[in-house]
């Protein structure tokens, strides 16, 4: 899901604003141009809409196997929570793994036709060059189940985790700056893609990399858990998108007519005239939302867009933050709920890049089951306000499935999903968003 906003003091944000200036990263964003060799995609012909929902690997599934296990595997959010930057996640997930079938009910429960879920590479290649080809054919598994019942999957490539070969003690060389994973990634790719493409159409290479790398290499809040290093951001930056665009060419050489879409982190920025007058904050936001999806933006068939929240671009509104779910204008992490900020984003995009565009998360931290009703209720009727003018929106995915592990904020802190867990029994109980949405998307098969 969306990545943690960040919680700063005042000397960190002017010394993240000086860094920037410097390094060139807060100019005025330039509107995106395609490279001289882009790829020439074919107009997408009309489908049914893509009502569905979302998981990520990392957040609900558990490990399968114990400690000791040939098959055991730890990622770089691992090593980052024992190292005390995250919560620990446990070895149990929400079973999504094990009990996969659990989702697959309550996936039929909401009537969803698309269902978008992870693959942990760690779990398929827990040390390098060893392959799990059990844990392989059970994704192509849990696809081939999802096509069954009539749901269509889509599969993340990546979703925020490493695995932790990847992450050596030297952070400088961990991750997207190893100088092993591009070569690693491309068999990852390859294999995942040759055991899932007899039922998996739709592929996306990354989820919201440009908030991981904003907050791996700049803020310390994720791994690989760097501050303030612009110029290994940068270059981070570079290589993600490079195995971005590696990725897509390898899904089509295994599947030609499959989809490619890129999903990114996109808040809706609103300008500080009198708290940013200089426009840095803005712009640095910007850059924020738009470089990486720059470098890849022609590779893909649809723009994913990811959804929660605005805010305004100050320095102050960083600092200051409200929490709590005490104010029903904010979510349990004191993001701003802003419906419109979802019609001006897809209008942005649209401009932008002038191709399909997914909506595929968007979602409330919420305890009430009314507050939540409302969230989506008002965010689809600005999606309506976006097509009604002309905007091409392919489909809609609220975030999650299940109530899961959220990242720095661990269990129990950020209720998200369109059901709660039983941790006794396992089972997914349906909150009242989710038969909401299940009712509207019976009344409202067409948007």
């Amino acid at each position: 899901m969306h990545q943690a906003t960040l919680r700063i003091k005042i000397p960190f944000f002017l010394l993240l604003l000086l860094t920037l200036a410097f390094s060139g990263c807060i100019s005025p964003v330039p509107h995106y141009r395609p490279p001289a060799k882009a790829i020439v995609l074919k107009k997408l012909p009309k489908e049914p809409f893509w009502w569905g929902t979302s998981t990520a690997s990392f957040q609900n599934e558990d490990r399968g196997c114990a400690p000791g296990s040939k098959w055991y595997y730890r990622t770089d959010w691992d090593c980052f929570a024992d190292e005390g930057g995250a919560p620990p996640r446990g070895d149990e997930g929400v079973f999504s793994w094990s009990e996969f079938d659990k989702d697959l009910a309550a996936l039929r429960k909401l009537g969803v036709n698309h269902f978008r879920f992870g693959v942990e590479w760690a779990r398929i290649e827990p040390r390098k060059g060893v392959i799990n080809q059990a844990a392989l054919r059970q994704y192509a598994g849990i696809a081939r189940k999802c096509r069954e019942a009539g749901i269509e999957p889509l599969i993340t490539l990546w979703h925020f985790t490493f695995p932790d070969w990847l992450c050596p003690k030297d952070k400088t060389k961990a991750n997207f700056l190893n100088p092993d994973v591009r070569t690693a990634w491309q068999a990852h790719v390859r294999r995942v893609v040759k055991a899932t493409k007899g039922d998996v159409r739709i592929y996306i290479p990354q989820n919201e990399p440009n908030g991981a790398l904003q907050l791996g290499w700049l803020a310390a809040h994720w791994p690989p858990g760097l501050l303030m290093r612009p110029g290994s951001y940068k270059k981070a930056m570079r290589v993600s998108a490079d195995m971005f665009r590696d990725a897509a060419g390898i899904v089509r050489e295994e599947r030609p007519d499959a989809l490619i879409m890129g999903i990114y982190s996109l808040p809706h920025w609103n300008k500080a005239r009198f708290l940013d007058p200089t426009r840095s904050v803005y712009n640095l936001m910007q850059h924020q939302n738009f470089d990486q999806l720059d470098m890849v933006a022609d590779t893909c068939d649809l723009i994913g867009v990811n959804y929660y929240y605005s805010q305004q671009a100050s320095a102050i509104r960083f600092i200051f933050r409200p929490s709590g779910e005490h104010n029903s204008g904010y979510t349990q992490l004191g993001w701003e709920i802003v419906p419109t900020g979802l019609y001006h984003i897809l209008k942005d995009i649209d401009g932008r890049y002038h191709k399909p565009i997914v909506i595929s998360e968007n979602g409330i931290g919420t305890q009430s089951g009314q507050k939540s009703i409302r969230y989506f209720r008002e965010h689809i009727a600005q999606m309506r306000r976006a097509i009604n003018e002309g905007v091409d929106v392919r489909g809609y995915f609220p975030w999650t499935l299940v109530d899961n592990y959220e990242w720095t904020e661990g269990w129990n802190h950020a209720q998200f999903g369109l059901f709660s867990y039983d941790k006794k029994t396992h089972n997914r109980i349906p909150t009242p968003s989710a038969l909401w949405y299940a009712k509207f998307i019976e009344a409202y098969p067409e948007p």
